[in-house]
């Protein structure tokens, strides 16, 4: 389930498209679409022209010798991918490029991004590539037949708050890319976020917020008696509750509800919300 209105995130046509699977018997149209799909996905809805399309690997899944996982492997295995998300990319920002390609979502933390660095060190560009598709998480999330897709916004998809808030500093929306129109360019967005583990704010890509970037976090200082040591303090809007029991007396949500929560707190705040059947619409640094 998504953490908040999939609308007011920004993330509403991930939320409302099924994922894509191929199945044998499909008609050449729909093969088609999902091969437009895997393009998508893994350029990171970057526009892609006729001639710089995958025509042997497209071939080759059109007569069932690759299945969707393979397609997917020789689209981020190629010069395409290769000149637009590693070479000319700086490395930690090709890496969590990567996650939000592959997997769909943010790294989890530091060690995970260090553990693709090395990968890169040790083994090279192919080997980075084969780590995220030859994984348990994208065999169990996606298989051999699903095209991959964004999930980052979901609970199941996320092991922390910190990980959900990431989702948004890679993906500002269904219409975004993953380099055009972006500020953060080629250069790292969640570098020294995943160090100091730091939420980022939530905001909503209609509007001002197409432009949004997380300020330093050297500005963030301490704010009032209840900041924790390391002086943050964050502001969760969240959508009105509605009551889980069978014998509620309403079915409609109440009125929105904020919450000022200290750094070290979020994650049991978040639990708190979510069991009660509160939504989550936006967190901020206050």
């Amino acid at each position: 389930m998504p953490f908040g209105p999939a609308s007011r995130l920004g993330v509403s046509l991930f939320d409302e498209t099924p994922p894509l699977e191929w199945v044998p018997g499909r008609s050449l149209e729909e093969v088609e679409t999902i091969i437009k799909a895997v393009y998508r996905q893994v350029l990171g809805n970057a526009y892609v022209m006729e001639s710089e399309r995958l025509t042997v690997p497209e071939s080759q899944f059109k007569r069932g010798e690759l299945s969707v996982r393979e397609f997917v492997r020789a689209v981020a295995k190629s010069e395409l991918y290769r000149s637009r998300f590693f070479t000319s990319c700086a490395r930690y920002r090709a890496i969590e490029l990567n996650f939000r390609h592959l997997l769909g979502r943010p790294p989890l933390d530091l060690e995970e991004m260090r553990m693709h660095s090395t990968i890169l060190d040790t083994q090279g560009f192919e080997a980075e590539i084969d780590s995220y598709l030859d994984s348990d998480e994208y065999q169990t999330t996606f298989g051999e037949n699903f095209v991959p897709y964004i999930r980052g916004y979901k609970t199941d998809a996320c092991q922390s708050m910190v990980q959900f808030t990431h989702t948004f500093q890679l993906v500002r929306g269904a219409a975004s890319s993953s380099l055009k129109g972006d500020l953060a360019g080629k250069s790292p967005k969640l570098n020294s976020l995943v160090i100091q583990r730091t939420p980022t704010a939530v905001i909503s890509p209609a509007g001002s917020g197409a432009t949004f970037r997380t300020p330093p976090i050297a500005s963030r200082s301490r704010q009032g008696v209840d900041a924790s040591s390391g002086g943050k303090v964050y502001r969760i809007e969240v959508t009105g509750y509605r009551a889980k029991t069978f014998n509620s007396v309403s079915k409609f949500r109440r009125a929105n509800q904020v919450f000022l929560v200290p750094y070290d707190k979020l994650s049991q705040e978040y639990q708190r919300i979510h069991q009660q059947g509160g939504v989550i619409a936006s967190i901020i640094s206050v």
